[in-house]
């Protein structure tokens, strides 16, 4: 610990991180935000829906064009069956309408079994480790939290999938107490409901003793404040708005070991 203090000063890395909150309660439970926090994906999109073509006989479909035509149809699907078709349709059935479309947009036309064929690999590999890596630092934090006797959950705007195959994947299911996903609560960050409903989950009435952490701004850092949760953002890839928020007062973390600093140096154990 103490070689990584004086590592994170000499990068110019202050090993407190400013914050806004006056902490008084003691934490109970920690909620993390999934792609981004803990979890990333890897390669291109392209990867993974050209090797599913050429696995079916067709020619690799233009990264671009498949690209663009998935960012079309999958804001088309969010807005028209929210939440991943929440009480609407099959997980599956969401993404196979999706990545169809994705294909249609792209100039790419199958006749249905071969599309169907191609979509069970794209949906397979989005499964597996081939589209996703944890960072290194997920799970050793994830057991720090349990070693301190405080529940772990996940708030995130995914599916249950993640719950059942890809965070389990990693390990991480044996340290996770609860998980709120967006799929099956109707409802996505930053709306209140769904750190209501972790709050829940937790058997917490005191939402001070609860801390999320997450990458986005609006989604996990704004959306957990406003149901008085305490709130840590997490800037893995250094964004240039970094500075703004700190100076904002918004508490920001480049990473777990930087979160474990300033939960410790906020008195939260």
């Amino acid at each position: 610990m103490a070689a990584s203090l004086v590592s994170r000063v000499a990068r110019g890395v202050a090993p407190r991180i400013p914050g806004e909150q006056v902490l008084k309660s003691k934490l109970s439970t920690v909620t993390l935000d999934v792609t981004g926090t803990i979890i990333q994906f890897k390669g291109e999109l392209g990867d993974i829906y050209c090797l599913a073509a050429r696995r079916c006989g067709e020619e690799c479909p233009d990264y671009t064009k498949v690209y663009n035509g998935f960012k079309r149809s999958y804001q088309e699907m969010c807005e028209k069956y929210p939440c991943f078709g929440h009480n609407t349709m099959p997980t599956k059935e969401w993404w196979r309408r999706c990545v169809f479309m994705s294909f249609e947009y792209g100039g790419y036309h199958y006749p249905p079994t071969t599309f169907e064929q191609i979509f069970q690999r794209i949906y397979s590999a989005f499964g597996s480790t081939r589209a996703y890596q944890a960072f290194d630092d997920s799970l050793p934090f994830m057991n720090w939290i349990k070693e301190r006797n405080i529940k772990l959950g996940i708030v995130s705007n995914e599916t249950e999938r993640y719950g059942d195959g890809i965070l389990p994947m990693f390990g991480f299911d044996e340290a996770i107490d609860f998980t709120v996903f967006s799929k099956n609560v109707g409802v996505e960050k930053p709306d209140p409901k769904i750190f209501q409903v972790a709050a829940r989950c937790a058997g917490e009435e005191n939402p001070s003793r609860i801390l999320h952490i997450g990458d986005s701004l609006k989604k996990d850092y704004y959306g957990a404040r406003s149901v008085g949760f305490r709130a840590l953002l997490i800037d893995r890839f250094n964004s240039p708005d970094a500075k703004t928020w700190r100076e904002k007062g918004i508490a920001v973390c480049q990473d777990f070991e930087e979160a474990k600093l300033w939960i410790q140096d906020q008195h939260l154990l």
